[in-house]
């Protein structure tokens, strides 16, 4: 009985450590894919791209159990491959949250596919059951990455770190920049406290709404779409105060108007696509792209296939020379939504294939400069100032 006893433990062991240690990685691999199509790139492209400031405003690494610092064909970023695709910084979203059955159209927040995953991946225990210990041990993540990468991987969180992060780079040292986000407010928990805790912790862009309506205001794929609360507006005046830029991607198209109406700074759209190309609930109406113009803000334009309609940088492409026409070239950028449960065309290391699409598209190395990054530098130097 003792020996039957002994080895059913050991082959619950066993289970459990098959289980934990394998089934977030399968998970990960099947949802963060690539079509494996490869793209060829002209010398004039590379030599280019090689010039270039690029910046990507929404990836979600930090959700799955990798290391930045080991390189890995899964998924999309590591910081071998933002190397490689010339990246000069690259914004981190901390998801906290999902609803089953997610779709672009109406989700429910009673729901979280977020917790089996945090508890698979054996985080710590504070993180099962709280929204904001997620975020917060997202930041410690990319920290504990930071102080191991040798000088190759830095934080942002001013102005100042900006302006020498791109120096840095300008006389060839190798560094990638990184920038903590949220993908919603959920993990605000509710209370406009919190916003000094996720400052406090290094987070500089902060996300009103996810799939879901939140206590800060109604998402795009919610139940209600409403508009920004009364608790999100006072969120958003806190995060301007502290220098925090506000995302409104994933925002209803109320809410998405409530905050340009009080927002005193550039917000940005971190990711997303335009309906001008790809006509689906989860994207811009031309009328939205000449609000966030007129806010002086940035769309970042993403590379999957329900943001552009076809996973390819042709199609990324013809989303980006659109939201130029509506907004202008000083209004777009690049939002990925890179290991968002994403399929993709190309990843990181082969951001080149999208300058020579811009290329072939017969937009100037000048204009390129500015959507890849430059338009982006430009709105997080002005942001990330505390008032």
């Amino acid at each position: 009985m003792k020996k039957l006893v002994w080895g059913t433990a050991a082959l619950l062991g066993v289970t459990a450590v098959g289980f934990f240690g394998f089934a977030p990685g399968i998970v990960a691999r099947g949802m963060n894919q690539h079509t494996g199509a490869t793209w060829p790139v002209s010398a004039e492209a590379q030599a280019l791209h090689k010039t270039l400031t690029v910046i990507d405003l929404h990836a979600d690494t930090l959700m799955w159990k990798r290391d930045l610092l080991s390189e890995s064909s899964d998924g999309h970023v590591d910081l071998k491959r933002l190397e490689a695709g010339n990246v000069a910084l690259q914004v981190f979203s901390s998801v906290t949250k999902t609803p089953r059955g997610q779709n672009y159209e109406k989700n429910s927040g009673e729901t979280d596919n977020i917790t089996p995953l945090v508890i698979a991946q054996m985080q710590p225990v504070r993180t099962w059951g709280s929204l904001l210990e997620r975020s917060l041990w997202h930041a410690e993540k990319l920290h504990d990455a930071q102080q191991r990468a040798g000088g190759r991987l830095r934080i942002v969180k001013t102005p100042d770190d900006i302006a020498r992060l791109l120096a840095d780079r300008a006389a060839g040292k190798k560094v990638t920049g990184a920038l903590l986000s949220t993908e919603g407010g959920q993990n605000l928990e509710g209370s406009l406290a919190n916003v000094k805790r996720l400052h406090d912790a290094g987070f500089r862009m902060l996300g009103l709404a996810h799939f879901f309506d939140t206590e800060l205001a109604g998402s795009m794929a919610g139940e209600k779409k409403g508009g920004l609360t009364a608790l999100g507006a006072e969120v958003v005046r806190e995060a301007e105060k502290r220098g925090m830029i506000i995302d409104v991607a994933h925002s209803s198209p109320a809410a998405y108007a409530d905050v340009l109406k009080i927002a005193t700074r550039p917000v940005v759209v971190s990711h997303g696509g335009v309906k001008g190309t790809c006509d689906t609930p989860r994207n811009l109406s031309d009328d939205q792209l000449r609000a966030l113009a007129a806010n002086g803000g940035v769309v970042g334009i993403g590379y999957w296939d329900a943001a552009i309609c076809q996973p390819t940088p042709e199609a990324t492409a013809k989303a980006i020379l659109h939201a130029v026409k509506v907004a202008g070239i000083d209004h777009v950028g690049l939002g990925s939504d890179y290991d968002g449960g994403t399929t993709v065309g190309f990843d990181t290391a082969h951001l080149d294939a999208l300058t020579q699409a811009l290329l072939q598209a017969g937009m100037a190395p000048a204009d390129i400069a500015k959507v890849m990054g430059g338009n982006t530098a430009r709105l997080l130097a002005a942001g990330l100032a505390p008032r």
